[in-house]
């Protein structure tokens, strides 16, 4: 295994927590399903459909998001929207995220 392999995996390892946050912030406004996925694509959040129709579901089922069919199409979509609870989580989870951050760029200050 290379280095770069061991770094690639590494960054989805890091990136797989960043995407519950991702998602809370973006479904402030509804969206379904291909086009969160196409948006977080857009601002650098590689993810699977594998990985993202399981996420929406959990976090629906945790209270986190709300869902609803929109029939008015041809083809049916299930647009996700943060609830007001997923709007909370989402405020704590920036808090976290903000001082990980800081604490990670003042470590690599020291050590690099």
């Amino acid at each position: 295994m290379t280095t770069e392999d061991i770094v690639l995996g590494q960054a989805q390892e890091l990136r797989r927590g960043t995407v519950v946050l991702a998602c809370l912030a973006l479904l402030e406004q509804p969206q379904y399903g291909y086009a969160l996925l196409e948006t977080l694509e857009e601002a650098g959040v590689t993810v699977d459909g594998n990985t993202l129709y399981p996420l929406l579901r959990r976090l629906e089922k945790q209270g986190l998001l709300t869902s609803e069919w929109n029939t008015d199409e041809s083809r049916p979509r299930k647009f996700y929207r943060t609830s007001p609870e997923g709007s909370q989580v989402r405020t704590g989870l920036i808090r976290e995220w903000q001082g990980l951050v800081l604490a990670i760029s003042q470590l690599t200050k020291e050590n690099g």
